[in-house]
């Protein structure tokens, strides 16, 4: 049997070093499972690497969670789902906290997949739909759901209300006047967690990095179907996108049907 510390300071290592490829993920979240005796244990690493670290973890680790509970429910290990249900505003509090500084995060929290991917179909959901996507999963309660959607629509705001609570622009960082060590140390002061409301410009271009291969990936979900298991899957994908007809559209189609003719008369 493995040390119960020992079994926590690797997961917490995991945690630390997640990145924006599935692979990372799906591999800290099988450790959590393998490991589902120390759930309890191991969902305290969760919250506190979720309040101690950077904000580009904390956004990764908002993705490993969607992978957590998707694998935990498929092996009907519900403990893990169970216990963010329970937390689950502790969680966003730290993803995207209210002070404004991990506003950059606010889009994190709405796209990641296990907040925003229906039941029955799986289809990707639209922004506006990402809450209502969990309450079907029944995840979350409405009340929840109202709750979270309403304090990240506040915190959605600070970014453009504060520059120095988001993420500098390389072009900030490049600047004469970037902030320097003493700057970066006056805004770590400014949280009680010690961590920097401003990221350096190594932390930007990884943020840039992660961020992109994450929308590769989103756009991978998007385009993907169902195989033989669910054959009209493609069909009612494009039904669903198909807009409703038209006058514009009847008359698209008398101009192509005359071409056709003129086109049968001159052969």
């Amino acid at each position: 049997m493995s040390d119960p510390f020992e079994v926590r300071m690797r997961f917490t290592s995991q945690l630390q070093h997640l990145n924006a490829s599935v692979n990372s993920s799906q591999k800290a979240a099988h450790y959590a499972l393998k490991y589902k005796e120390q759930d309890e244990d191991l969902h305290s690493c969760i919250l506190e690497q979720l309040e101690r670290s950077s904000m580009n973890t904390r956004a990764n680790i908002m993705y490993f969670i969607e992978h957590l509970c998707d694998m935990a429910q498929r092996e009907n290990h519900v403990e893990y789902v169970r216990m963010m249900q329970r937390d689950i505003l502790r969680v966003v509090d730290a993803v995207a906290p209210a002070d404004g500084s991990g506003a950059a995060n606010v889009k994190i929290v709405r796209k990641v997949s296990f907040l925003h991917r229906a039941s029955g179909r799986g289809e990707i959901l639209k922004q506006g739909q990402v809450l209502s996507g969990l309450q079907n999963k029944t995840i979350l309660l409405p009340a929840t759901v109202q709750e979270i959607e309403d304090g990240l629509k506040e915190r959605d705001t600070l970014s453009g209300a504060n520059p120095d609570l988001s993420p500098a622009s390389p072009s900030l960082v490049n600047a004469p006047h970037a902030p320097g060590h003493d700057d970066t140390v006056a805004h770590a002061a400014a949280r009680p967690n010690g961590i920097s409301t401003r990221l350096d410009k190594r932390q930007i271009e990884q943020r840039i990095e992660e961020d992109r291969e994450r929308h590769k990936r989103l756009r991978e979900d998007i385009w993907a179907v169902g195989g033989e298991e669910n054959p009209d899957d493609e069909f009612d994908k494009l039904w669903d996108e198909i807009s409703s007809l038209g006058s514009d559209d009847y008359l698209q189609a008398e101009e192509e049907a005359e071409e056709r003719r003129l086109a049968l008369e001159m052969n």
